[in-house]
């Protein structure tokens, strides 16, 4: 099958793009207003855009439900203060990212909604996920419109990883066992490997359930 995304309306072409762009880490994004009021919200289309300096990027559509037509409080922002903080959240946490999704005013703190701690950033203003594994704090570095969406560029100004995970420069991504956005839904890292593999066959075969279906 040959698409033309021109021939398509824009949802169908966003349900082709989340359903083969896959998985997708999930930047969890924490923000404050220029009132003081924390902001945290999840973006999938995310991820690392320059080594030197480290820079990461991630993509903000428009508001959605009651608010579509709006700019994102996220985007609002970062406009403001220049500054976010990405925290990556691990499976055990995504009742509380799924929380901090919905579509809420904005005066309204999705740490408190979401019941999530809080903890103080080193050099930028907006606070972090205090449970995260890791936290990223960035620097706006620039926004860029594209189409309908506004990709924010940020440079990261300091690191915050849990001990039991930094090893020898590295993270354990076993231990970190991070969630990774599929279309709707959304999938755990569970086996990671290496390649070439000669046993790659074994490994990605799928279970078997109870009826013998794979």
């Amino acid at each position: 099958m040959i698409i033309d995304p021109n021939e398509l309306s824009v949802k169908d072409m966003y349900k082709l793009l989340v359903g083969s762009v896959v998985p997708r880490p999930i930047a969890w994004v924490s923000t404050i207003s220029q009132e003081g009021i924390p902001n945290l919200a999840p973006y999938s289309f995310f991820n690392v855009v320059s080594r030197n300096p480290p820079m990461l990027a991630f993509s903000v559509g428009e508001g959605t439900g009651e608010r579509k037509g709006t700019v994102k409080d996220t985007l609002h922002n970062i406009r403001d203060q220049k500054e976010f903080v990405i925290n990556i959240l691990t499976s055990s946490m995504g009742n509380e990212m799924a929380k901090s999704a919905e579509t809420l005013p904005p005066d309204v703190d999705e740490f408190d909604y979401a019941d999530l701690p809080s903890a103080a950033s080193e050099v930028v203003r907006a606070p972090r996920v205090a449970e995260a594994p890791v936290s990223m704090e960035c620097k706006l570095h620039t926004i860029l419109q594209l189409g309908d969406d506004h990709l924010v560029i940020g440079q990261l100004v300091r690191f915050h990883v849990d001990d039991e995970l930094y090893e020898n420069g590295r993270i354990n991504l076993e231990k970190l066992a991070p969630l990774g956005r599929l279309a709707g839904n959304y999938a755990l890292v569970e086996t990671i490997f290496s390649l070439p593999n000669d046993n790659l066959g074994e490994l990605i075969k799928k279970p078997v359930d109870k009826s013998g279906r794979r």
